[in-house]
């Protein structure tokens, strides 16, 4: 088993670098590989919109070849996948939301690619804005059926330089438990298959709202 945690923060030694990097080594403590993989830094732009990747159904990106075709294999191969994001102004940064979008659209267009994976969001915020930020990050998940971790209240650490983070004694806690419960949650998967059915997917089905 794996889990790939994603840092959607530009400083790769930044809190919420070192948030994932705790919560990771919880899961390492069970037996769970895991990866660490920064993207905040790279260039990466937005969705276009274009639906060219519903289009192609190859399971790449079909505007733009960076990051996110690069990862997308990564994320699809992975049992467990975590998203960490700082926040800015309330909600996530630029870089991880253009990635995110493009990624989990490129999985929901192509036959949920990500679907029933375990998932969990962690954000590290100096004051305020991290239930925001991390309601943003689960709403990625949860739209592409991934089955969402949670741990004893919400995966908000906080912190302002880099270190700070451990000062923040419930924030670690929460870390700590998350690491665990996810640990938890992907060896049940793991016992069921081949006893358990995995739930079938319907075809998509779009409208709008427009008479």
């Amino acid at each position: 088993m794996k889990v790939l945690a994603i840092n959607g923060s530009p400083k790769p030694n930044g809190n919420t670098a070192q948030s994932l990097q705790i919560l990771l080594q919880t899961v390492q403590e069970e037996g769970i590989e895991t990866e660490l993989i920064t993207i905040g830094n790279k260039k990466i732009h937005g969705c276009i919109g274009c639906a060219q990747c519903a289009e192609q159904q190859n399971g790449r990106c079909a505007a733009f070849d960076d990051t996110v075709n690069e990862l997308l294999p990564k994320m699809i191969a992975a049992d467990g996948l975590v998203l960490g994001s700082p926040v800015y102004f309330s909600g996530i940064n630029g870089t991880m939301k253009s990635f995110l979008d493009r990624a989990f659209f490129v999985s929901y267009t192509n036959g949920g690619l990500l679907r029933l994976k375990i998932g969990a969001s962690v954000v590290a915020v100096r004051r305020s804005g991290g239930t925001a930020a991390f309601d943003q990050l689960n709403k990625y998940l949860q739209i592409s059926e991934l089955m969402t971790v949670g741990s004893c209240y919400w995966n908000v650490i906080h912190g302002f330089s880099p270190g700070e983070i451990y000062q923040d004694f419930e924030g670690l806690r929460i870390l700590r438990t998350l690491g665990r419960n996810l640990a938890w949650m992907l060896k049940l998967v793991e016992h069921g298959q081949g006893h358990v059915t995995p739930p079938t997917s319907e075809e998509i089905v779009t409208t709008n709202f427009v008479r």
